[in-house]
């Protein structure tokens, strides 16, 4: 199964839907433009259910085959949200919003789905029910939680999830996937560390609150280096160092820490929690401070199931020849993974071609990917589902 001739023919339509995505970039669930926009295209399509609201603003479209049967029931699923980021790209569609840009390739993945719901709305060979999700809020607001918890899997009855995301470094339409964990939990940490203020000259008379949030940063690179297992994954990272002074000559009172957890192991990711806490708390103590710490847990683990990888890779081998089995996992965090959670699925990397990595001012999805991409959503359909 190649790339499908139908997405070749329809590659013009499918761009312009996604630089139209591009151009009008929305955050988080504020995404009501664009998720109109999708459910207005599913309608045209000939969707059998459109429904919007869908974890407050995802757009959920359904597909039946040929078959009266009700069959299988499967769901593909795609991002809508973009970052806030000010565009670097350079090209004539660019974010018409100032600090906000689809710098992850989420214009990209809605306009693949769409194209694999309208090829799949025309053809309609399989037997049993393809449902496609268009979700809100992966950048940081847990939309794949918020539409699992309003009721997407029982509602629709889906029994596979099936997701993508396209991949930077690797070559366009090119697939990357592994079974097991895929990416990371992603968990966030505040630390507010509380001395003794004063003036800067007379550091005795203080208790020296930057000197003990240095020593905190320090130590805490101790939790993964001296007590996770070496063979696993693990990554701590302090990212904000905040005072509650501006001056030259002034020892805060206050210094407060932010950063990120990231971990592929339930029991790692339980001795990231303690650790920070304990390292934090007692390196204060020895400095004569207070440290009071707020460990916040993201996105869980991002885990493929063993056969569904293989069904996956399959698809992906009949387009592209090759898959790469032998990929490492990622520490990135996806919120697919609450999806993953409820029903066994999988989720695939698909080449970006030698562009700028998602994330960067000079990202942009690249649209020769197209046909690949919503050639394998079609063929999740198709072969977890062949008509008789």
């Amino acid at each position: 199964m190649p790339v499908k001739n139908r997405f070749a023919e329809l590659l013009p339509e499918i761009t312009a839907w996604r630089r139209d995505f591009h151009e009008h970039p929305e955050l988080l669930y504020d995404v009501h433009r664009t998720a109109g926009r999708v459910a207005d295209l599913l309608r045209e399509f000939g969707c059998d259910e459109v429904t919007e609201g869908i974890g407050r603003t995802g757009v959920v479209g359904v597909i039946r085959g040929k078959s009266d049967s009700k069959g299988r029931v499967v769901g593909l699923r795609a991002d809508m949200d973009a970052l806030p980021i000010h565009e670097q790209s350079g090209v004539d569609y660019a974010s018409k919003t100032p600090g906000r840009m689809h710098a992850c390739g989420h214009d990209g993945h809605t306009a693949m789905l769409l194209g694999a719901a309208k090829y799949l709305s025309e053809t309609r060979n399989f037997d049993g029910t393809a449902v496609v999700i268009f979700q809100p809020a992966e950048e940081g607001g847990g939309g794949g939680d918020a539409m699992v918890k309003d009721g997407l899997v029982d509602r629709w009855g889906i029994q596979e999830f099936y997701g993508m995301h396209n991949m930077p470094g690797m070559p366009v339409g090119s697939f990357a996937i592994k079974p097991g964990p895929m990416m990371a939990a992603a968990d966030q940490f505040d630390i507010v560390v509380t001395g003794k203020g004063g003036h800067a000259a007379k550091p005795h008379e203080c208790i020296d609150t930057t000197l003990t949030a240095a020593q905190i940063i320090v130590a805490l690179q101790s939790v993964v280096a001296r007590n996770v297992d070496p063979l696993k994954n693990a990554v701590i990272s302090v990212c904000v160092v905040q005072t509650d002074s501006t001056a030259h000559n002034v020892i805060p009172q206050v210094v407060q820490l932010k950063g990120t957890a990231r971990s592929l192991d339930p029991e790692v990711r339980d001795q990231l929690q303690e650790g920070i806490s304990r390292v934090a708390t007692n390196v204060a103590v020895a400095m004569g401070a207070v440290a009071e710490v707020d460990y916040q847990r993201g996105y869980p683990v991002t885990v493929n199931d063993d056969q569904a990888t293989e069904w996956a890779a399959e698809v992906a081998r009949g387009i592209a020849g090759d898959v790469d089995m032998t990929m490492l996992p990622m520490m990135g965090g996806e919120d697919f993974s609450y999806m993953l959670n409820a029903r066994p699925g999988a989720y695939i990397w698909v080449g970006n071609g030698d562009t700028a990595m998602v994330h960067h001012p000079a990202y942009n999805f690249n649209d020769d990917t197209i046909p690949a991409g919503s050639s394998w959503y079609a063929g999740m359909i198709e072969t977890r589902m062949p008509a008789a």
